[in-house]
């Protein structure tokens, strides 16, 4: 079992769980791997708009030059520049500071390989370990300590890319951009802008403490409302970092990224660029998604949800599109993680020229039923592993049939068991869910 890093980086509430310390030690130790390998390795380092960035971004770059490693400070950038960066530019590593959806007390360091994907599980391990043997991690000497560099246009690198992803603009379409002040305030507008769209912005003013707080791809509806009161074509929500994105059509309506990956799949597939016409998905994806996906001559393979484990599945056999539920969606083709306003841009794309509403595309998946409960628990794995709990979970299963399904799982960054019911009628997700989730409350609900 891993000690510091869970599906998505090494997250905690800043200052308490994710100390300084911790991120000093975290930056010497993935120095000394580096140094390991190479003599003067380079860094690229972004963050988002939480206040506790400063602490974090510090201490990580004292840990990192200790060793002997340059590091290049970016400002606020989002998590999928943070990877094309370090891939574009030659980086030995990549480094994100965000806890992505969470709200702002917690905070996240997210580490990117020289190739722009995040490190494999050994790696993480590998890393472990030296965090907690810093007595086996020399200082450098005096000529060798890493400098500091600071360069903060390169976001404009990341732009150009994502403009350059599409053949023509959005001229005439009117969208709103959710931002939920984060990192990608600064850039989703002037991506859109730049490809002459209508734009109106929410969710764009960053003060340190109120990134996803009630804007953002985890609360949409501010979004959603917004899209009803004006007259507009849809609406895009990006959370805190950026590398996930969720839809709004203009009835309103919440496009995931279950319809989101099946309308991209279908306009690769008639381009030829749906390797093996497979979309890599996770676990949490709806029974609906794979009936829209099957009918229209395509399949699926399901991995353990986090979009590291997609990504490794889409690597290993050369698959072109993968993501998940909650709107993180991968396309190889253009990027090397999950990239909300790449994801945006590309089916704002199929819209213009298709000269269709998203309603119309997205209306083409029918959604089962779904309930999902999350539940704070006194200890996650022991929940996941009590008998009572999994026997509740057979039962449910077995009523179910082949009508729906049960999924009972930990979350890979929080202290949450998450239960979630797909069937038929609202009725039976409802009264599945709740006879899970009533077991677990009663034993594990701090």
């Amino acid at each position: 079992m891993r000690k510091y890093f869970g599906t998505d980086g090494i997250r905690g509430v800043a200052g308490e769980s994710l100390t300084a310390d911790l991120c000093y030690k975290t930056g010497r130790a993935l120095g000394s791997l580096l140094i390991s390998k190479k003599e003067d390795p380079k860094i690229i380092i972004g963050r988002d708009t939480r206040i506790s960035c400063d602490m974090i971004e510090s201490s990580l770059v004292a840990g990192l030059t200790s060793t002997g490693v340059n590091v290049m400070l970016t400002g606020v950038i989002p998590t999928p520049a943070i990877a094309y960066l370090t891939s574009n530019l030659e980086m030995d590593a990549g480094i994100m500071i965000s806890a992505s959806h969470n709200p702002y007390q917690d905070n996240g360091i997210k580490i990117f390989a020289s190739d722009g994907f995040k490190l494999t599980d050994e790696e993480e391990l590998t890393i472990e370990k030296f965090i907690d043997s810093q007595d086996e991690i020399k200082n450098t000497s005096m000529d060798k300590i890493g400098r500091v560099f600071y360069s903060y246009e390169l976001s404009q690198k990341y732009i150009q890319h994502i403009k350059s992803s599409i053949s023509s603009n959005l001229e005439g379409m009117k969208i709103v951009l959710d931002c939920a002040h984060g990192a990608t305030t600064s850039i989703a507008p002037f991506i859109f802008g730049d490809l002459d769209a209508d734009i109106e912005t929410i969710g764009c003013n960053p003060n340190g403490t109120n990134i996803n707080d009630g804007f953002g791809s985890t609360k949409l509806d501010t979004l959603a409302n917004f899209v009803k009161e004006n007259d507009v074509d849809l609406g895009f929500a990006f959370d805190g970092d950026g590398d996930r994105m969720l839809a709004v059509d203009n009835e309103g309506n919440i496009v995931d990224g279950d319809k989101i990956m099946f309308i991209l799949a279908q306009d690769m597939k008639e381009k030829g660029k749906l390797k093996d016409n497979m979309v890599v998905s996770t676990v949490m994806s709806n029974l609906g998604f794979y009936a829209a996906v099957a009918k229209h001559g395509m399949t699926s393979v399901k991995t353990a949800v986090g979009d590291k484990y997609v990504v490794e599945e889409m690597k290993k056999s050369g698959y072109t599109l993968g993501g998940e539920q909650s709107g993180h969606v991968i396309m190889l083709e253009h990027a090397s993680t999950g990239d909300g306003i790449l994801t945006a841009v590309q089916l704002a794309s199929i819209l213009k020229k298709r000269n269709v509403s998203l309603k119309e595309l997205a209306d083409q998946v029918e959604i089962f039923p779904q309930k999902l409960v999350n539940i704070k628990v006194t200890d996650k794995h022991l929940a996941m592993q009590d008998e009572e709990v999994l026997a509740e979970c057979k039962k449910v299963e077995e009523e179910l049939g082949q009508d729906g399904r049960i999924l009972l799982r930990a979350s890979g960054t929080e202290n949450l068991v998450r239960v979630m019911v797909e069937a038929k009628t609202d009725e039976l997700t409802d009264k599945y869910c709740e006879q899970v989730a009533k077991i677990v409350r009663e034993k594990f609900l701090i």
